[in-house]
């Protein structure tokens, strides 16, 4: 694995280097500052396996917006890049580290400023946990809709760093539909208020937007007032089992005008492995299970109603349905497992693909082939129900030759992506490991246009350098 190099260091003496450990130090609380080599290699990755990360030449922990805003300010003076940080749980490379820089960690930043009932609103700093918030508010009868998988281990703001999503996203949309404004700290320091607190507002440009899914590559988002919904109703839950993976697909497709508030595919690679790390009961036998959730009336009776035809129709060898709340959870625990118990097998490459529904059906049939002609085991997951698959390319320890066939059978992947009208990543981000492809699906106009906006709020290019937008 190659290291990554950061462009601005070049120009950055050793004495430059010291000079800045030294004041940066001075500037920040004891704790709040990290130069010990040691130390520093907790913050160099975050879970992308097949990616290289640099050596940082520290570590900051701001508490406050101000500190984080001195630290750039200092970081533009001696051109030190900047690594923003959540808490690393990001599968794009968007928070390793490069050759010298200040990786700039936001865990320290962890409080719940304020949850209004009134205004349906949350406001919280960028290190609280996903899980901590959403059981925050669940306890006063409210919802935060965006729930990936990792939300026990993913913070808020690199929730917001990737635009993540999740399971509920199917009906409850990504996390930018769950910000409503934003405190963002830019690369000279500047502190920016943007947003608001109301549902609608449409007073000048959206930069709510720009910053939600930049990967720390315009600024450091330092606090965000989230919207909140009422908690919806006990859910009602079907699984469903298929013979082939392309039937469960084609099951999803049919499922219209279904408002499901999750809908999830697990393969038999992804199946087996869940069930021999945590012995949950699923059927190993199938070539692909669907699980469906719906929080309308009645459990969801309707739509679940519509959504058992379908899978009848797509000839489900078994439908399950309930609506016991343990039960749910259960299923809902199995796909969330899914990439940890995945990774148990080798090293792993998960690619993050979004096709229209109506292109689910061929996605996964080229998936499949692309396994067969490159020779790499794949277990296929994701939030089919918005077209959001999760194919994980396992690359058994110390195969060279399989590393470099999983590399080609990913490129493949997204190639077949693009020509179904998708995109290369539907949550996870470009972060390192997909910016040379980036210009593959922007085109040679939109990359431009990204980079005048990237040169006009980070002119130095300390921020986050060598992520997102291609060299």
């Amino acid at each position: 694995m190659q290291r990554l190099a950061s462009g601005p260091l070049g120009a950055v003496t050793s004495r430059a280097r010291a000079d800045f450990v030294g004041e940066l130090t001075a500037m920040l609380p004891p704790e709040g500052v990290v130069t010990r080599p040691e130390a520093l290699e907790g913050f160099q990755r975050d879970q992308t396996h097949v990616l290289g990360a640099g050596k940082p030449l520290a570590a900051a922990l701001p508490r406050t917006a101000a500190e984080v805003s001195a630290a750039l300010v200092l970081a533009s003076k001696y051109r030190i890049p900047v690594v923003p940080r959540g808490a690393g749980s990001g599968l794009a490379g968007g928070a390793n580290a490069v050759d010298g820089c200040l990786t700039l960690s936001m865990l320290r930043m962890d409080r719940i400023v304020e949850i209004s009932t009134d205004d349906l609103v949350a406001v919280v700093q960028p290190g609280v946990m996903n899980a901590t918030l959403a059981a925050e508010v669940a306890g006063q009868g409210l919802l935060y809709a965006p729930d990936p998988s990792s939300l026990e281990i993913s913070s808020i703001g690199g929730n917001l760093a990737t635009n993540a999503g999740g399971l509920r996203c199917v009906k409850y949309g990504v996390t930018r539909e769950s910000t409503l404004g934003l405190e963002v700290v830019l690369a000279d320091g500047t502190i920016l208020r943007t947003g608001r607190r109301t549902v609608k507002g449409v007073a000048g440009f959206d930069l709510v937007g720009l910053f939600v899914g930049s990967e720390g590559t315009l600024g450091v988002i330092t606090e965000a007032t989230l919207r909140l919904r009422p908690a919806p109703p006990p859910a009602g839950t079907l699984l469903a089992s298929f013979a082939g993976l392309a039937d469960a697909a084609e099951a999803v497709a049919g499922m219209r005008g279904v408002s499901a508030s999750v809908i999830e595919l697990m393969d038999q690679t992804t199946i087996r492995a869940v069930e021999d790390w945590q012995r949950l009961g699923l059927d190993t036998s199938s070539a692909a299970i669907l699980i469906v959730r719906s929080d309308g009336a009645d459990f969801g009776r309707v739509e679940l109603d519509v959504v058992e035809l379908a899978c009848q129709s797509s000839r489900a060898t078994g439908i399950l349905r309930s609506t016991d709340a343990l039960e749910s959870e259960g299923l809902m625990g199995a796909r969330r497992a899914a990439f940890p118990a995945l990774e148990r097998l080798g090293i792993t490459l998960l690619e993050d693909v979004a096709v229209p529904r109506g292109r689910i059906v061929e996605l996964v049939a080229a998936v499949e082939r692309i396994a067969d002609e490159h020779q790499v085991q794949i277990g296929t997951f994701g939030h089919v129900g918005d077209g959001n698959l999760h194919p994980t390319l396992i690359i058994p320890r110390g195969d060279e030759a399989a590393r470099g066939r999983a590399l080609e059978a990913a490129d493949a992947i997204l190639a077949i992506t693009l020509s179904l009208g998708g995109t290369i990543s539907g949550e996870h981000g470009i972060g390192a490991l997909k910016r040379e492809r980036l210009a593959d699906e922007l085109g040679p106009e939109g990359i431009r246009v990204s980079w005048a906006i990237k040169n006009a709020l980070d002119p130095l290019g300390i921020m986050n350098p060598g992520k997102v937008l291609p060299s």
